[in-house]
């Protein structure tokens, strides 16, 4: 697992502000307040700051954004980095300092000076989480991080704040880590490994294999990974921290390791990026990891299904019918829509066997998705206003961005099939719409559900505020913010 940036509280000191090497940061008012901690810094490099802060550029910077004033004269540091603040912060925009932070940093030494800055918690989770760096691959051995010190009045107070934060950066980096591993590493066996490991932090791991799905029917998942030599599993991860005998939240994860489209082969072009394809299952692992690493006071079931589309000799062919675990048949119109019969199965599996007080899946299900929402939402569905209320909430809260989508009645037709009780698509017209009211036939009516399609948001080819190209871990954040204000208010 990618190893984040060391951080740490300390009582501020500034009588040893000269002689820090690295890079030294203060806070500055949105009308150029100096707090005390940039009044020190003004006057040992002569003035420089406050000239700085009375300059047009200053003016023009907007709220969370830093500037550098390189190798100040009268100083240790190789730079005095000037974040524009207010002293209370939202923490959206303390967030965005940290990651400001970050992006400027590099590996390079840390020296904070927060002093009595608001949200100074916050501003540590936008450095960590812009302080990822996925390069265990490359073969330059790359510069280890320097800690990270904020120097704060209340060290102890902000460390306790930022402890959780700390296990919710962990649950991020875990899913990104996932996300970014080539197929050929993250194996259905490597995957399910990487989970199992998890027990050691308190997590009841399970592991499925093919005999049990076998056993259990689940001929909708064991048709996508049949024409692959990874085995198809399904691992199940129980967090038990609320009251005993409570239902459990459960979270269910898309886990396609790597998606050719099987039959329906996809174009050669960018399907490179198709070892993302597990990002549901990623986001699952993750939040079961910030649940145990924070012991959190709920009770979570993640169950997450792996499998790899591929083609072969033992493939599932386009127009053949397979009968998923519930006993409803499908006909596999095209193989490349294999997600949702990966869900189907671990859904209804899921409902069956914990009876949950809720489900939500997650999956990079449709590229019609990214058509209609771009890379700035998730697409959202559900039957049931109050969970789904709860979870908007829950990612306006945490800036993860997500949109609640239709899921009429009238889009059930699409999917009617001449031969099954179902196809697996409905063709271009509504298709991530379609593809959610698949999921829902394995819903019972009664069970709150919702449904996220994640294709937009798992992965970018450009950087966002709080994460470098590539996985960004949405979802970790919002779902354990729905499960704190759900389960542990």
């Amino acid at each position: 697992m990618t190893t984040p940036r060391q951080i740490e509280f300390k009582e501020i000191d500034l009588d040893n502000v000269a002689a820090m090497t690295g890079r030294i940061v203060v806070f500055v008012g949105l009308e150029g307040q100096l707090d005390q901690c940039a009044r020190r810094v003004n006057r040992l490099c002569k003035g420089a700051l406050k000239r700085f802060v009375e300059s047009e550029a200053y003016g023009d910077m907007k709220v969370g954004q830093g500037a550098d004033l390189a190798y100040p004269a009268g100083m240790a540091c190789d730079a005095v980095q000037v974040i524009k603040l207010k002293r209370r912060p939202k923490a959206d925009e303390a967030r965005m300092a940290g990651a400001a932070i970050a992006k400027s940093a590099g590996a390079a030494e840390l020296h904070i000076l927060a002093g009595t800055l608001g949200q100074a918690g916050e501003v540590s989770l936008g450095l960590a989480l812009r302080g990822y760096d996925f390069d265990i691959h490359k073969s330059k051995e790359s510069k280890p991080m320097a800690i990270a010190t904020f120097m704060v009045t209340s060290p102890e107070e902000v460390a306790a704040l930022a402890g959780p934060m700390a296990a919710v950066a962990e649950g991020v980096f875990f899913t990104r880590d996932l996300v970014n591993e080539p197929a050929n590493i993250l194996t259905t066996d490597d995957f399910a490994a990487r989970l199992a490991a998890m027990q050691e932090l308190g997590l009841e791991v399970e592991i499925l294999e093919e005999s049990d799905l076998e056993k259990l029917g689940m001929g909708a998942l064991l048709s996508v990974g049949q024409g692959s030599r990874s085995p198809s599993k399904v691992v199940v991860m129980q967090w038990k921290g609320g009251q005993k005998g409570e239902a459990p939240l459960a979270l269910v994860g898309k886990g396609v390791v790597f998606d050719t489209g099987g039959i329906s082969l996809k174009p050669a072009a960018g399907m490179e990026d198709m070892t993302m394809d597990m990002g549901g299952a990623g986001v699952v692992a993750g939040v079961m990891r910030t649940l145990a690493m924070r012991k959190s006071k709920a009770n979570v079931v993640g169950l997450v299904g792996l499998v790899e589309n591929m083609p072969d000799g033992q493939a599932t062919r386009p127009g053949d019918v397979v009968r998923s675990m519930k006993g409803d048949t499908i006909e596999v119109i095209n193989t490349d829509a294999e997600g949702r019969l990966v869900l189907a199965d671990v859904l209804w599996y899921a409902q069956e066997r914990f009876k949950p007080s809720g489900m939500i899946n997650l999956a990079t299900l449709t590229g019609a998705v990214i058509i209609g929402l771009g890379h700035d939402n998730a697409g959202v569905f559900s039957n049931d206003n109050a969970l789904c209320n709860a979870f908007m909430k829950a990612a306006k809260t945490e800036g993860e961005g997500a949109w609640r989508l239709p899921l009429d009645d009238a889009y059930d037709k699409l999917i009617e099939s001449r031969i099954a009780d179902m196809k697996n698509t409905g063709g271009r017209a509504a298709g991530s719409i379609t593809a959610a009211k698949f999921l829902q036939r394995f819903v019972p009516d009664e069970m709150p559900w919702v449904h996220l399609d994640i294709a937009g948001t798992a992965l970018l080819k450009t950087e966002s505020i709080l994460a470098p190209k590539g996985a960004t871990g949405w979802g970790v954040m919002a779902l354990d913010r729905l499960i704190r204000d759900m389960q542990e208010s």
